[in-house]
């Protein structure tokens, strides 16, 4: 074969190769979105404080917990230091959550719902924040 012919043949090849190759892909990959909320100034950081204190309060949380509702979630709370404040809540399959806090007056919730999120939540000392998750 001359050198243009070999070059359009393997080029020919390379393209059908690329096209089946997006031939085989499914129709809609996975995803997340995820929304990160943190209070700028004191009164939105008491709001949100309280927030997720009520919210605890009414699934009888006392420093923290996890609710699960759904199949194959994984999830992990980790504290060290007082008046911590951590929840998490999966709702769907196939989740990945961690939340993990370190010294003193930390306040998070980690919201996952859908299917297979993955977040964590690491705060080291008087921090308030929440991470909400949708997943498909």
């Amino acid at each position: 074969m001359t050198r243009p012919v070999l070059k359009a043949a393997s080029t020919t090849v390379l393209a059908l190769a690329l096209g089946l190759g997006a031939l085989s892909a499914p129709a809609m990959a996975g995803g997340q979105i995820s929304i990160g909320i943190t209070p700028t100034d004191p009164d939105q950081e008491q709001a949100l404080k309280t927030g997720i204190g009520l919210f605890a309060l009414v699934n009888a949380i006392h420093n923290g917990g996890i609710i699960q509702d759904g199949n194959n979630n994984t999830a992990g709370l980790a504290q060290n230091g007082g008046d911590n404040l951590g929840v998490l809540v999966q709702e769907g399959d196939g989740h990945t959550g961690t939340i993990n806090q370190t010294g003193g007056d930390n306040t998070c919730a980690l919201l996952q719902f859908g299917e297979n999120t993955n977040g964590d939540c690491s705060q080291t000392g008087g921090e308030t924040g929440a991470v909400v998750q949708f997943g498909w």
